[in-house]
Order: structure tokens, then sequence, then C-alpha cells
């Protein structure tokens, strides 16, 4: 069969049932084919369908030709701003600015999934006693994408929230969430006692433990326990039975990912609570340095 006798917008739909990797290799094919293998019917495809409202949230705008252009500038990490844009005013550009610079989520397309992926910045979480600088203290690092991380000083009591709006990510989507820490060389006291893990969504929730161990910590393997508060049906069930999970994983430039938990994202909009708490120990600690929490999806 040619290809080049389709008409666009049939090879669009065909294009548009497989992957952004896949157009792209389609496009080798001829300049018929890349014509429409570019084009900004098929890309319409591949972008969220909340493009409008992300475009509007971006911190700094982005500049494009064509769909696919705009599809490979979201694939790599655009700052968002938190969802307090709008009430802001507008002509303090500079406080803007600074508070977005602080008040930060990045948000980033996979290119093989065209699935959304969301980091939240230390500053975004909730954080006990973070505000007291004699336990915590907000700092700037080059290897962090933020401005800001927190780094806690001494302090007995670990407990660090997270929350964030799931319309935020791709609907029927099985996603992983991280916090993504590192641990300073005078780090002592956080692997006394496992702090306990969690990620909550509607009436579905995981809880496991996890060691904060500066030593050990990229080489454990730890069990995570999912428990569901009610029946959820047999997708999701099949998705997260497996019971056993790595709980430590490299990141970047040094930053080291501690799963969390993994959910379902069945696009009903509900709120998404994720935590990490150690708060029965009466022992000191410090030394744990935290960026954000990581959110994207589970690849088996």
């Amino acid at each position: 069969m040619n290809l080049d006798r389709l008409p666009e917008d049939c090879f669009a739909h065909i294009l548009s049932l497989t992957s952004p990797q896949d157009a792209c290799r389609s496009s080798l094919a001829s300049s018929c084919v890349r014509a429409m293998a570019d084009s900004d019917s098929l890309w319409d495809h591949f972008l969220p369908s909340d493009l409008k409202e992300i475009l509007s949230r971006l911190v700094f705008p982005i500049v494009y030709s064509s769909n696919k252009q705009l599809f490979f500038k979201l694939c790599s990490p655009c700052l968002i701003d938190g969802g307090g844009g709008s009430n802001m005013n507008s002509s303090d550009k500079s406080s803007y600015l600074l508070r977005c610079l602080l008040l930060l989520k990045w948000l980033i397309l996979e290119k093989s999934t065209n699935k959304k992926c969301i980091m939240l910045s230390a500053r975004e979480l909730s954080i006990t006693w973070a505000s007291h600088p004699l336990y915590w203290t907000w700092k700037p690092i080059p290897e962090s994408r933020f401005a800001e991380v927190a780094e806690l000083i001494t302090m007995w009591w670990l407990e660090i929230c997270g929350t964030v709006n799931t319309k935020m990510l791709s609907p029927n989507t099985l996603y992983t969430a991280y916090m993504v820490v590192r641990f300073a060389d005078r780090a002592y006291g956080l692997d006394f006692l496992p702090s306990e893990v969690s990620v909550e969504v509607g009436d579905f929730k995981a809880v496991g433990k996890v060691n904060l161990s500066p030593q050990e910590g990229r080489r454990k393997h730890y069990f995570q326990r999912v428990h569901f508060l009610k029946e959820m049906g047999a997708l999701r069930s099949r998705l997260l039975k497996d019971e056993e999970s790595i709980v430590f994983g490299e990141g970047d430039n040094g930053w080291i990912k501690i799963e969390l938990g993994s959910f379902f994202n069945n696009c009903n909009g509900e709120e998404l609570k994720i935590s990490l708490r150690e708060v029965k120990g009466q022992h000191l600690r410090g030394g744990l340095i935290v960026e954000g929490i990581e959110i994207r999806p589970k690849h088996h």
C-alpha cells in the first residue's frame, strides 16, 4: 500500500493511535509522509487536553511555531506557578517572579508516552516546624532544580506532606510518587527508626516503611504494603497487587528518590495526599535535605 496516497487526516489519525516516537520514526519514510507526520492535526493528539491551562500557568511563556515544536518544548522541565499566579498582582512582576521561584512546581511530558510528570518543590510541601530556624534551614544549592531546598538541622519529629489535585496529572494512568532527597555529611539519627510513607487518593491508600540510611540508601530494598480502604475494581487491583518495591533509587545530580507509593489516576479530580513521617521516636536527627516530591508514570 502506498502511504503517500492516504488523505492527510486519515494518516494523522492512524499515527495518533501510536506514540510520539512512532510518529517521528514514520517521518523518515518519505517527504510526503514527513509532512503528514509533522502536521498540527497529528501532534494535537499528543498534547495534553488541558493545554490552555498549562500554558497560562507557565512562569516563562513558550514560543513555538507548530504543535510538534510545542510538544518537544513541554518535554523539557517547565516551571509553573503552583496555582497561585492568577491571584497575584500582575503589575508587580518582580514580586510575582520571586514568589514563583520560591513556590514552584515543574511539569514535563514524557516523550515516549506523552504523559505528564509533576514535581513539587520543598516550599510547596508542608514540613512540620520548617519555619523555625532552630530546626530547619532554607538554602540554595547548585544541584537543585529549585531556588531553595530544606535541610533538617535538628529535630525529634519528622513529618513531610504534599498535596496535588489529580487533574494536573494524565488520566487513566498508573503513577508513582517519590520524595527527592540527599543527605548532608553530618547526617545523623535518620535511620534509628523506619519512617512511614503513604500515598492516598479518594478511597485508596498505599502505605509502607523506609529506613533513611545515608550509607545504604542507594542499595536497600524494602517491602511496601498496599491497603485498599474500599473495593477499587479489578483493573486497579491488578496494577497494584505486587507488594515488593524498590524504595530507593538514583536521581539526578546526586539526589536520591525514595518511593512513597503508587496509585491509579482515574481522572476524578480528587486530591492526592503524599507523606513521609517518623513521629514515634524521641531521639534527635538531622542532615536530611529535601528538594521536593516527584510524581511520574510507573513503568514496569
